[in-house]
């Protein structure tokens, strides 16, 4: 099997298998499914923490305003009574107005951490450096877990207008935020390697040959942003271990010219004679009165 290394300008991203004779319109499909889900588990998990401290989240027209302002325009939340946690609610005051407050307890509470932190692992950048390729079923089982650990604690369901819920039944709106310049649309997904792009419609054997035992470094760009920077020929690692072995030496050499001192050349017992002296009874002659 061939193994990507797939990146996102000089970021390592995860890992992926396929076979020389993988249709790159295939590929892509696969690579942006992988890309795009770990974005939602990231998007996903980062709402269960804000769930998991302050509780649902307010409908959109009671979002950030004060409490009297809420009783002066007569807002009601109407999924307030419905969206209670297992366990009972606790009251944490989301400061932002975004979130109604009504948080789970902490039993409750470190059931969805606990999720947040496995989903994570799962899809992680460190899988890169363990080795380990994550699939399409790795991010659908990551976004099973957090939807599982959502129904424990809330077996009544999330509103409709939390992010949450959204993300889960795929109608999230990322328009005008930061995570929307991080998703790449699947026809507008290309791929990179050696410096030329890997076009639609091609196999991989077409670039790499058909050496199933490959592994190369290929880079996600979006169309139209031109092509991304070469890898460069010393990686960041191999960088660093040569300015320090470069450093070691210095070291080194500064402690040799340091040490290159002769006057031991003087002492007894560097003296290549003093065995001969001894035995011919020359080994102890001074001159001058005793």
């Amino acid at each position: 099997m061939v193994q990507l290394h797939v990146k996102r300008g000089d970021e390592s991203q995860f890992l992926v298998t396929s076979t020389t004779d993988a249709p790159l319109e295939k590929l892509i499909r696969q690579v942006t499914a992988i890309y795009n889900g770990r974005l939602k588990v990231d998007r996903v998990c980062s709402e269960i923490s804000e769930l998991a401290d302050h509780g649902v989240t307010l409908p959109p027209n009671m979002q950030g305003l004060t409490e009297e302002q809420i009783v002066e325009l007569k807002l009601k939340d109407e999924w307030e009574e419905q969206c209670i946690p297992s366990g009972g609610a606790v009251f944490r005051k989301d400061e932002i107005g975004r979130r109604n407050g009504h948080a789970p307890n902490d039993k409750m509470k470190a059931v969805l951490m606990r999720t947040v932190e496995e989903a994570k692992a799962l899809v992680s950048k460190k899988q890169v450096q363990a080795n380990v390729c994550v699939t399409v079923e790795m991010v659908k089982e990551a976004l099973d877990q957090l939807r599982g650990a959502v129904m424990i604690v809330y077996p009544m369901g999330l509103p409709p207008h939390d992010p949450i819920r959204m993300e889960f039944e795929d109608q999230e709106d990322l328009t005008g935020t930061q995570a929307s310049l991080q998703v790449i649309p699947e026809d507008e997904c290309q791929l990179w390697w050696a410096g030329k792009e890997m076009q639609r419609g091609k196999k991989l054997q077409d670039y790499i040959g058909r050496n199933e035992k490959t592994k190369l470094v290929v880079k996600l760009q979006k169309k139209g942003q031109g092509a991304p920077a070469r890898e460069p020929l010393v990686s960041d690692e191999q960088q660093k271990q040569m300015m320090l072995h470069y450093h070691r030496r210095q070291e080194e050499l500064k402690k040799l010219e340091e040490a290159d001192d002769d006057s031991y050349l003087d002492s007894e017992w560097s003296n290549r004679q003093a065995l001969k002296r001894q035995f011919q009874g020359l080994a102890n002659i001074k001159w001058g009165p005793r």
